[in-house]
């Protein structure tokens, strides 16, 4: 029982941070997960889509949480939350660690793709250099870790034009005109149109969700048209995403 009280307590201090531990096995999408002393389980909600699970594979996981119920403490994992990315970038670079950069907020389609808004504290450290690394290898090594995901890192921004405007990279944005009730209607040349929205409007569905503002993207030469995936809420951004996983 002493010992018992010993590792929930050692777990439970590492809630929210990323631990590393051995494939067990997979059972009906499950991945069980062994730490010497402690048992965690990744329910199939929290892997990420199209990743494998191999037995005595060492991985990184997001801990969630620490069950008490069990005989022995369980630890609740995930590989697709959005802060087990950032946590990955706090490993990664120091400037994080000393906090003289910090991620202001994460939109995360797991598997797939992720934009990361970066702040810096500091005049002199730039957020978005400090996150890719000299020669991108900060980057890489993050991407590595989740199975070539594609990572986008842009410069946050308390201003919504700009910050918009940059969620939307690697488009290049014209204009965005600030609309009532956190709206921004964007306009971009036709050759950027389609990068703007992405694929299936999963650019501008990470962007919403990114800055928390309903996106609307047109283009410049015919402002009144109402483009097809050109338009995501913040929230209806998540939603969209979720029922693509499913």
């Amino acid at each position: 029982e002493a010992e018992r009280e010993t590792i929930k307590k050692e777990y439970q201090d590492k809630e929210g941070e990323i631990i590393s531990g051995l494939v067990q096995r997979v059972e009906r999408g499950n991945v069980y997960v062994d730490f010497g002393k402690a048992t965690g389980i990744m329910f199939y909600n929290e892997t990420i889509p199209g990743e494998h699970y191999r037995a005595g594979e060492r991985l990184k996981f997001y801990l969630l949480a620490v069950q008490e119920e069990t005989r022995t403490p369980g630890l609740i994992l995930s590989r697709n939350h959005p802060k087990f990315i950032s946590k990955l970038f706090e490993m990664e670079v120091p400037e994080i660690q000393e906090g003289l950069v910090e991620i202001k907020a994460i939109a995360r389609e797991a598997g797939s793709r992720t934009k990361i808004a970066a702040a810096s504290n500091a005049e002199n450290v730039d957020p978005i250099g400090a996150l890719v690394g000299q020669r991108g290898t900060r980057v890489i090594a993050v991407t590595n870790e989740l199975g070539n995901e594609k990572i986008d890192i842009v410069e946050y921004s308390d201003k919504p034009e700009k910050f918009v405007s940059s969620a939307l990279s690697p488009a290049k944005i014209n204009a965005v005109e600030i609309l009532p009730r956190r709206e921004a209607r964007v306009f971009t040349l036709e050759d950027q149109l389609s990068l703007a929205i992405g694929k299936g409007g999963q650019n501008v569905r990470l962007a919403a969700k990114l800055t928390g503002w309903k996106i609307d993207v047109r283009s410049q030469s015919r402002p009144e048209e109402v483009q097809e995936g050109g338009v995501a809420e913040a929230a209806a951004a998540e939603a969209a995403a979720a029922e693509k996983e499913t």
